[in-house]
């Protein structure tokens, strides 16, 4: 059968439409963690965005948390990654930022651990009281845990001395006397791994022993990118809310795929081998406690203004994506 002029120049027009809707792409730039691999990257590998037209960029690294924030709020990236306490406090400082998922969690497998050589006299929280700590950042996760560890014990939480170290420094530095402690982050098992090995270190106490089990941080993308491709967005979340269960259901080939790209990366692919998983929840689901429990400590030190922030109000909006606790 002849299609009609009429006819045939619509079936045009929509196959154009839906052609064109099928070829808009979006790419969305990062910055990578020194020996880490954040579930974006791994469902990229795994080809969860194949279809979405979601590419990722890899633009370079990031220190730390802060860093990864100001790049993302300065509009260089399209995503951050940083500690729940330093989301917060950059939305309080202005940053319009949506908590997209849970980068990592802490949990039982996956948490960050204080160490010390093995004949330190620090035997406990109340040790570290006026001695130096290494930690990756200043104003993120460990500074944080670190402060709240001290608040729990009726220490003055400004008590130890906290250094900003590089990850791949952490065991360098303890070992050389130049700290007491050197904290190694629940994102940074490769790294805490290599130097367990090496022996001659022991653990005072670990971030779950504080904290409980919680999300350590998020990946967070601006609300204004989130609003002005609200597919592509959905798609992010669920493809690598897809390869946080990958992880947790394959280790092994995870750590095959992280020792690969850190080759790549110019990196040292043999840390790969201790990679503990993500330590998130199933699903990649964040509850309202994961925030609030930070929100909470904000205000109580007053540096957040009660009320002001809601986990309900930053937490990516697909029902779906988020379990209130």
């Amino acid at each position: 059968m002849t299609l009609s002029l009429r006819n045939l120049a619509l079936t045009t027009a929509l196959g154009l439409a839906f052609a064109g809707a099928a070829q808009a792409e979006v790419t969305i730039r990062y910055l990578a963690s020194h020996g880490g691999l954040s579930a974006h990257e791994l469902a990229q590998e795994l080809g969860y965005f194949e279809g979405t037209g979601i590419t990722l960029e890899n633009v370079g690294y990031a220190s730390g948390g802060p860093e990864s924030l100001m790049a993302l709020a300065g509009g260089s990236v399209e995503l951050g990654s940083a500690a729940t306490a330093a989301v917060l406090n950059s939305i309080a400082g202005g940053s319009d930022f949506v908590a997209a998922y849970p980068s990592n969690g802490i949990n039982d497998e996956a948490q960050s651990i204080f160490y010390v050589l093995e004949d330190s006299p620090i035997h406990s929280i109340e040790d570290i009281a006026g001695k130096t700590v290494a930690v990756n950042t200043l104003g993120a996760h460990l500074d944080y845990t670190v402060r709240e560890a001290l608040h729990q014990k009726g220490l003055p939480q400004d008590a130890a001395n906290l250094v900003a170290v590089p990850g791949p420094q952490l065991e360098q530095v303890l070992r050389s006397g130049q700290v007491d402690v050197a904290a190694f982050g629940y994102w940074q098992t490769t790294f805490e791994g290599a130097a367990r090995q090496n022996g001659g270190l022991r653990a005072v106490f670990d971030d779950t022993d504080i904290l409980g089990e919680i999300a350590g941080g998020f990946i967070v993308l601006r609300r204004d990118w989130v609003d002005a491709h609200p597919a592509e967005a959905r798609a992010f979340v669920d493809g690598s809310a897809r390869a946080l269960d990958h992880a947790r259901d394959n280790p092994q080939e995870t750590r095959a795929i992280f020792a690969r790209l850190l080759e790549e990366r110019g990196e040292n692919p043999e840390v790969a081998q201790f990679f503990k998983g993500y330590g998130v929840r199933e699903g990649g689901r964040a509850t309202e406690h994961d925030l609030s429990f930070w929100i909470d400590v904000l205000e109580r030190e007053g540096r957040l203004e009660p009320g002001k922030l809601k986990a309900a109000d930053i937490l990516f909006a697909p029902a779906q994506n988020v379990a209130a606790k």
